[in-house]
């Protein structure tokens, strides 16, 4: 008994042959069409911020001049210093935080609840209102400040943290990247807990949001982004320091110390305003790729 030819693997005729990983054509598309672009738009990204944060160290000497030097000669932090007592700083921390978290809570909460009745809870008209809500996601906010400024205004919500609160808890973001992503759960899981006499409420709770952690991660990233940099509402709603987010805050150091003189100062107070944001991000971030990849999928 002979033994088999080893069979050889032949290039199909008229079809080109692919470069290997390492050669120079392979590397050089690679870098032409992967690296480069990767590096330019980080460092347009970048270095606006980069320059801010070396800028609040400088003194103001060292920021209007002709004789342009990117480094420091000293850490100076004078400019946080500045900053810092100016303006209530502490104040405006405050109240950002305290937006932040209850705006965050809020939007987050209801747009978990109202993805999930989209999905698993039946009830008329479900389409329309979902068709409702990307029509929402498509209008700008800005269309609605003078409604909004007319209704808080007349309900005693000026220079109030409710006031700046109440007009942003719903979110049309959250609710389509959740349901997106709830409609890719396995429905036989639900089944089972209702067949067990599990409710709508311990469903969501104990099965749905447990599992959907980084939809939901992401959702939260992006509104307390969003509610943390809230800049035009504020400022139109508020008029007292005492209730001025760090966003307001920063217009108000702007006025109280204008000049050439001021810029390393204003840096600094950007700086401040930037880094819990930033903060958050990185704690964050590692849920954002994740969660958009389970919200894009369905079926």
């Amino acid at each position: 008994m002979t033994a088999p030819a080893p069979v050889t693997v032949t290039e199909t005729a008229g079809e080109p042959e692919r470069p290997r990983p390492f050669s120079s054509q392979n590397l050089v598309r690679t870098v032409a069409g992967g690296y480069v672009p990767l590096i330019i738009a980080t460092l347009i990204v970048a270095l606006p911020l980069l320059w801010m944060v070396v800028s609040s160290f400088k003194t103001p000497g060292e920021i209007v001049t002709t004789d342009l030097k990117v480094l420091p000669q000293s850490v100076n932090l004078d400019n946080y210093k500045t900053a810092m007592t100016t303006v209530p700083f502490a104040r405006f921390f405050l109240n950002s935080t305290i937006v932040t978290a209850v705006g965050a809570v809020v939007k987050v909460t209801l747009a978990i609840m109202t993805a999930y009745a989209l999905v698993f809870v039946r009830f008329p008209f479900k389409n329309i209102v979902f068709i409702l809500i990307l029509v929402a996601l498509m209008v700008p906010s800005q269309v609605a400040i003078l409604p909004n400024y007319v209704l808080i205004a007349s309900i005693g919500g000026k220079n109030t943290l409710w006031g700046i609160i109440l007009p942003g808890l719903g979110t049309a973001f959250g609710t389509f990247l959740l349901r997106q992503h709830f409609m890719t759960l396995p429905g036989s899981i639900l089944e089972a807990a209702e067949i067990d006499g599990a409710g709508h409420w311990k469903r969501l709770w104990s099965i749905v949001v447990p599992v959907s952690v980084p939809s939901i991660a992401t959702v939260a990233l992006v509104t307390i982004v969003s509610e943390w940099n809230d800049y035009i509402w504020p400022l139109i709603i508020t008029d007292k320091p005492e209730v001025m987010t760090l966003p307001v805050g920063l217009t108000l150091l702007q006025n109280s110390e204008s000049g050439t003189g001021s810029w390393g100062i204003l840096m600094a107070g950007a700086v401040l305003v930037i880094v819990p944001v930033l903060v958050i991000f990185a704690m964050l971030q590692r849920y954002i790729v994740a969660g958009l990849t389970q919200g894009s999928v369905t079926g």
